[in-house]
């Protein structure tokens, strides 16, 4: 590791000159340059100037999964010499370094980021290679932190153990609002976020795609959230959960007044779990903005229960369909809906045709988080439409 104290000659508290700060530290510590720093740092000053004179806070990008330039991911060292740059920027508030190369190594540099640069609200780590060590440091250095407010650990292999440090950090640390643990290998986790969630009183938003939650988890989770009174967005995509877990989700729902957004995408509740659903969202909810059903295997029975549920709820605004079994009276309910008024077609993934005097619905690229895991390379990137939980729920930033 290089010296904690390094300043670099060239370094201000100003964006001006940041790529040959970055050089400077790289002579300094005999350490060959990634071009594709560079070429980041300029596109940070560049954007900095559109708003010269202002307090714009400003998050840097150095994504290993961009297509538009040429990219050399960021390796652990990489990482190091970057936070030496970094650390005197106040304006810098956020760090997207996902899909590049950081390892257990690299959670190092992570750890001093967090204990020296205390103007950092927003950290994207996802899809890089830390493990469970890293996993340990990174949360370890959360118990201290009061400022990072936004966190993406997804696709980091931290596994259960990994899992637990988060869990018991989350206990402790009264500044993160936004965790997301998806896809992170975790199995066994979910009985030790559920006892989180009950002390838990800042958290507002949690992503755990690919736990293996099951029925079972799902129950614990309700359980937890029936006493939580801060958690607004709750995704648990793709975790084996079937209709019997959604008899816990509509009790929930009954009583629940604080949960905002739920994603249940890529799950099995099926028409029968859509019942328990739709009866909670008719008659008793009043909280519930945004809901993803996106492949749950629901045939028209419990899709056109969820229609029939928004004519008298008039809270929920969004809610995405696709990827189940549509019929003629499906096809034709969702159509009234929109064609009244009620659900606007902004807040929905299908739109209704006519052919033959039959009505069909047809996909739209709109959901709850549809760039997520990627941005597109032109056109609206953070629109409402494609990314209806981030616009719900405020504290939802930085893509």
């Amino acid at each position: 590791m290089a010296s904690s104290s390094y300043v670099p000659r060239s370094v201000s508290s100003t964006l001006a000159a940041l790529s040959l700060s970055y050089l400077d530290t790289c002579r300094y510590f005999n350490r060959k340059p990634n071009p594709f720093i560079p070429q980041s740092l300029q596109l940070l000053q560049a954007e900095h100037r559109k708003h010269t004179g202002s307090s714009k806070e400003i998050t840097l990008k150095i994504a290993g999964n961009n297509h538009l330039i040429p990219v050399q991911r960021l390796s652990d060292e990489d990482l190091e010499i970057l936070t030496y740059v970094l650390r005197p920027l106040k304006n810098v508030t956020g760090l997207d370094v996902r899909y590049n190369l950081i390892t257990d190594k690299g959670a190092l540099a992570v750890q001093r980021l967090l204990q020296e640069m205390q103007n950092i609200t927003y950290l994207n780590l996802m899809f890089n290679d830390i493990k469970t060590e890293g996993g340990e440091v990174i949360a370890k250095a959360l118990h201290r932190n009061q400022t990072l407010k936004h966190l993406r650990m997804t696709g980091n292999k931290i596994e259960n153990k990994g899992g637990m440090f988060f869990a018991a950090m989350l206990q402790i640390n009264s500044s993160l609002e936004k965790l997301d643990l998806g896809d992170c290998d975790l199995e066994e986790s979910t009985i030790h976020i559920s006892h989180m969630l009950k002390t838990n009183s800042t958290l507002i938003e949690l992503h755990m795609c690919k736990h293996d939650i099951k029925n079972f988890g799902m129950q614990r989770l309700c359980e937890a959230l029936s006493v939580n009174t801060c958690l607004r967005y709750l995704d648990v995509s793709c975790n084996r959960i079937t209709c019997d877990a959604m008899k816990y989700l509509g009790e929930l729902l009954k009583s629940n007044n604080v949960l905002e957004v739920i994603d249940l995408s890529s799950n099995r509740i099926e028409d029968e779990g859509s019942m328990y659903l739709a009866e909670a969202l008719a008659f008793y909810n009043t909280s519930l903005k945004a809901l993803s059903i996106v492949s749950n295997n629901i045939t028209g029975r419990g899709l056109t229960a969820f229609s029939n549920s928004m004519k008298t709820n008039t809270t929920l605004s969004n809610i995405y369909i696709w990827g189940n079994k549509f019929d003629n009276e499906t096809c034709v309910a969702f159509a009234n809906l929109i064609t009244s008024g009620r659900l606007k077609l902004d807040n929905i993934d299908v739109e209704p045709y006519v052919v033959d005097n039959c009505v069909y619905l047809a996909e739209l690229s709109h959901g709850i988080k549809k760039h997520y895991y990627w941005t597109p390379s032109y056109g609206e990137i953070d629109g409402a439409t494609a990314n209806a939980g981030l616009a719900l729920v405020p504290t939802a930033k930085n893509l």
